[in-house]
């Protein structure tokens, strides 16, 4: 054995140890294609944290814009998130001159995010100076940005895992998607160690640097992902498949009763695990009395839960096991994890509070890696794209949704326990309103168990998703 096929083999053993769902890849879709499909992700996992995130801080506390207008602005893009579904529908039967019926969605959903990270620094360069005559311009133009990209990265999420699933193998069809969303987390850590170490000295020059580095990376990142991913399909693009109405489409889904309760408890889930997203860094920082370093650190803390239950998951999956219990198994790990963030405020303790963040993380992965894949076993050929849509759909709604009513539960709890000595004023106001929110979280799980579990007791062992192992001849 020569010295590369020694390189050979420990790459090939390393992916397969470390990269959760790794081994889905095939002689018909080999790794290399497959990551490279999944850079869609990335780009959208860079909006994501571009959106919500960096935005977020420095418009408020660098640039002096209200908090409730850049609420405002970043709840924006959820706007599209309802119609998810509706483009995974059109999507599946989308008739083109070229039979391509993912690749056409994929490219609109791209320009449409690019075109949004074009206009958005300059819009929001005028938004920040609330006395130039142009304000009201940076108002409208901010808006339309935002909604620009986030139609965009709705389209573009939704049609590239729809394409996902039409290249693999039906048999590994599920977690092939959830690979894809393993570079979805990947791409968001990345992209905010690169955004926060671009803007650790902060001027608006570099901030408009940014935003439009974001914007050519996202062209760029889009075009390698879709180059000969679908393949031209004359026959198709010559006799146009007639599309049912989405109505109709919608019913035949959802019949039988089983999508609707997983489509519910997506719903009831993702928001229990959600609401806590803008309070746990401010949590640690006024309760517990954490730098900002340590705060800071949450993020890593919880993506490496997340990343830690996707590997378990998919070697779960992988032998045989029911997605539904994974589901169920999240819900239980976030349970637990409340209950240790609401501890740490009464002991005090840090290591409580970390420990809590990255059973969320865990919970969370769990949790959606298994509604995920039980959602696309549900879909017929001639609905995965309305499946992954619908997935899409209720979770992003009902993560905005729980986000915006976590955040204001937690002011109005906590005025309320300023003003009135029968809340406890002993253990602090501010406590107090973090804590009902972590207590309405945990209920909202308790609720989702009884729709679950019936699922998961019901479910029987399944015939392991593929055994395919990577070889590097399949990475051509």
């Amino acid at each position: 054995m020569n010295q590369r096929d020694a390189y050979a083999r420990a790459w090939n053993e390393l992916l397969t140890r470390f990269l959760p769902f790794a081994d889905v890849a095939s002689a018909d879709l080999p790794l290399k294609r497959l990551l490279r499909l999944s850079l869609f992700q990335v780009s959208v996992g860079m909006a994501i944290v571009l959106l919500n995130g960096t935005l977020n801080r420095v418009l408020v506390v660098e640039m002096g814009v209200s908090a409730w207008l850049v609420a405002l602005m970043v709840s924006l893009p959820l706007v599209f998130a309802p119609l998810r579904a509706l483009i995974g529908h059109r999507s599946d039967y989308h008739h083109s001159a070229f039979g391509l019926r993912r690749v056409p969605y994929l490219w609109m959903g791209s320009l449409l995010q690019f075109g949004g990270f074009a206009i958005m620094p300059f819009a929001l360069v005028l938004l920040s100076d609330d006395v130039n005559k142009l304000h009201v311009l940076g108002q409208i133009f901010s808006a339309l940005a935002f909604l620009l990209v986030g139609a965009g990265l709705h389209t573009t999420q939704t049609a590239g895992l729809a394409l996902a699933t039409d290249l693999a193998p039906e048999d590994a069809r599920p977690r092939v998607v959830a690979l894809l969303y393993v570079t979805l987390l990947v791409g968001m850590v990345v992209s905010a160690l690169l955004f926060g170490r671009l803007l650790e000295d902060f001027d608006q020059g570099k901030l408009i640097s940014v935003v439009q580095g974001a914007a050519v990376a996202t062209i760029v990142f889009n075009l390698i992902a879709l180059w000969k991913q679908e393949a031209v399909d004359l026959k198709r693009a010559a006799q146009a498949e007639e599309r049912p109405p989405f109505g109709e489409a919608w019913r035949d889904f959802i019949q039988g009763g089983q999508s609707g309760r997983l489509l519910i408890v997506v719903g009831l889930g993702t928001a229990g695990f959600s609401m806590q997203d803008i309070l746990l860094e401010p949590f640690g920082g006024q309760v517990l009395h954490l730098s900002v370093a340590n705060t800071t650190a949450l993020t890593a803390i919880m993506a490496g839960g997340t990343l830690l239950a996707f590997g378990l998951a998919g070697r779960f999956l992988g032998r045989g096991g029911d997605p539904y219990r994974v589901a169920s198994l999240g819900v239980l790990a976030g349970l637990f994890a409340f209950a240790a963030v609401i501890a740490a405020a009464a002991l005090d303790s840090a290591w409580v509070f970390r420990t809590g963040a990255g059973l969320i993380g865990f919970g969370g992965g769990l949790f959606s890696v298994g509604t995920l894949i039980a959602a696309m076993a549900l879909a017929e050929r001639e609905h995965r794209g309305l499946a992954l849509g619908a997935w899409g759909a209720v979770q992003a709604t009902a993560s905005g949704a729980a986000i915006a009513v976590g955040g204001a539960l937690k002011d109005v709890v906590a005025g309320l326990a300023a003003h009135h000595d029968s809340f406890g004023l002993a253990i602090g106001a501010s406590s107090i309103g973090y804590g009902f929110v972590y207590s309405t979280e945990i209920l909202l799980l308790l609720v989702s168990l009884p729709v679950i579990l019936p699922l998961a007791l019901r479910a029987t062992a399944r015939p392991a998703m593929g055994d395919v192992r990577i070889r590097l001849d399949q990475m051509p």
